[in-house]
């Protein structure tokens, strides 16, 4: 539930906990980009409404590499769902379903950036509803939306920024294994798991410190702006953060309850408060659920 840098130089929001949701459902397939990829339009609740809304999901690790259910690269999944989402003219709000310990600070960067260009271009409402876990990476990617929905036990918050490895120099000298290293710069082995503590410089160690100060001060532009009611188009009801809420993004977890308290979410429920949280900002008495799955890759 942290952001993490492995030695491989992957910047990650990583947890411990990962749930996949599953629905059972119903519905009917369409064609995009004139017949060239299809997938299928699942109702998962008939309301008898001309009116739609789209519920997408983000479930697991959140990683550029990462595939979804269907095989799909998960990030350009969620884009092309938001996607079909603006196109559709009956689809007025987006139900944005997270379950996530977090992961891969770019691919939740992406994940962000999609989400706030949805709004900006076609102004449909965002809810987002989190599931038992939406911290770090998590709570990144819900950050943006018009309106956040957690449980009281759903565990969120982590915001934070850790770089986390090993170092098996010591073990290595034990057994009598010694690394040959052969550099083009100085610093190019500053992040080496084979290099000894004591030849870390103070220069790459604030190197390291100065990249983890950066990411963090992203992190916490994302959910000030995020939380900003003006920005967000919606009614006054909606919650702001504390006062002191950033004493609160020392890489915590939070509950549900907490969150709220903190401003970090607006409200308590589950899918149903966010259901009716989405009819609300968007202006309508009713709408079908739908979701948007594609084929097996």
């Amino acid at each position: 539930m942290w952001f993490s840098l492995c030695l491989l130089g992957c910047l990650l929001l990583s947890g411990a906990l990962v749930v996949v949701l599953a629905i059972g459902s119903f519905g009917m397939s369409m064609s995009t980009n004139g017949g060239s990829a299809h997938v299928e339009v699942v109702t998962l609740r008939n309301n008898d409404s001309d009116n739609k809304i789209a519920v997408i999901d983000l479930a697991g690790l959140i990683a550029s590499f990462s595939v979804d259910a269907s095989g799909n690269n998960m990030v350009e999944s969620i884009r092309r769902q938001f996607k079909w989402a603006r196109e559709d003219d009956d689809v007025k709000a987006v139900l944005f379903r997270i379950n996530s310990p977090g992961g891969e600070v770019l691919a939740s960067d992406h994940i962000y950036e999609i989400i706030r260009d949805f709004q900006d271009e076609c102004h449909k409402p965002v809810v987002a509803v989190m599931g038992a876990l939406a911290a770090s990476g998590g709570y990144y990617v819900a950050a943006p939306c018009n309106w956040i929905v957690a449980h009281e036990l759903t565990i969120t918050g982590s915001i934070g920024v850790i770089m986390h490895g090993y170092n098996l120099r010591n073990l290595m000298d034990k057994i009598g294994v010694r690394p040959m290293v052969f550099k083009s710069g100085k610093h190019k082995d500053m992040l080496s798991y084979d290099k000894r503590e004591e030849d870390i410089t103070p220069e790459e160690r604030q190197m390291v410190q100065d990249l983890i100060d950066e990411t963090f001060g992203r992190f916490k532009k994302i959910v000030r702006e995020g939380r900003d009611l003006e920005r967000r188009n919606k009614p006054g009801e909606g919650k702001v953060l504390a006062d002191d809420w950033e004493d609160f993004a020392d890489g915590r977890i939070l509950s549900g309850t907490q969150a709220l308290g903190q401003g970090f979410v607006d409200e308590l429920g589950n899918l149903d408060t966010g259901t009716d949280q989405a009819l609300n900002l968007a202006g309508i008495p009713d709408a079908d659920l739908i979701q948007y799955r594609e084929p097996l890759n």
